[in-house]
């Protein structure tokens, strides 16, 4: 009676060989609230009209659906016409967010991945609340980077600030739980403050940004306007919007 191996290695392979790694990554998703159920022409018109205003927001980022304000939305040929209409438009929608019981089950029978990151809760209390966790179990971890950032790379300081020592090139990404500085050209994407703190900001020796955000507050570049192109600034919110202010 022939033996036969269970363990996905050929009786002659090195221990050590494995056919696979598995490994964590940090992902930067978009989340697309839906205010309404009604999805009609008006709404793709809305829709087409956010992506010509700013192109660079959701481009080639993974896509959620955020139902938590629609919540008798689980007409399956409803939500399978509104993927089909997204992706049509270069739209990578991979999941759901604070989706109810049922709609859950809708989602993974059209191959979405129901995302358990909880519903929406103010910004000052989940963000206190959430560092006063990580203060408790973890120190800060503040990250320095030391050459320049290049396009396709994802730089993340989780539990601190984020110092990048160069430029940042068109496509790269700087995502930081706390402040980011950055000494040299800012061309990419930055995202400080992502675990909610309102407080965060970003700082630029030259601003050129295809997107700037803090605690999920964001502006693109096309709304950023040329007055604070070129410049040295610093970015921070204020009266729930993000605002750039000069450094002289």
């Amino acid at each position: 009676m022939p033996t036969h191996q269970t363990d996905g290695r050929s009786r002659g392979a090195s221990v050590a060989a494995r056919p696979f790694q598995v490994r964590g990554r940090f992902i930067t998703a978009i989340a697309l609230r839906l205010e309404t159920e009604s999805l009609d022409e008006d709404f793709y018109a809305l829709l087409d009209e956010q992506l010509r205003s700013a192109p660079q927001l959701l481009l080639d980022a993974p896509l959620l659906l955020d139902l938590g304000k629609v919540p008798d939305l689980v007409d399956a040929r409803q939500v399978r016409v509104l993927l089909e209409e997204l992706r049509s438009r270069n739209l990578h929608v991979f999941g759901v967010e604070n989706a109810s019981d049922p709609q859950r089950r809708l989602a993974e029978g059209l191959g979405l991945i129901p995302v358990l990151i909880g519903r929406d809760a103010p910004v000052e209390k989940a963000g206190q609340d959430r560092r006063r966790k990580i203060d408790k179990l973890l120190p800060p971890d503040n990250m320095l980077v030391t050459e320049p950032v290049r396009s396709g790379q994802v730089v993340v300081a989780e539990r601190g600030d984020l110092t990048v020592i160069g430029s940042v090139s068109s496509g790269a990404e700087l995502v930081a739980s706390g402040n980011i500085h950055v000494y040299g050209t800012l061309r990419g994407r930055a995202f400080a403050g992502v675990y909610g703190d309102e407080t965060a900001r970003i700082f630029c020796q030259r601003q050129e940004a295809e997107l700037l955000a803090i605690a999920g507050i964001y502006r693109t570049s096309e709304s950023i306007g040329d007055e604070m192109r070129d410049r040295c600034l610093q970015v921070f919110l204020k009266d729930d919007g993000l605002k750039l202010e000069a450094v002289t």
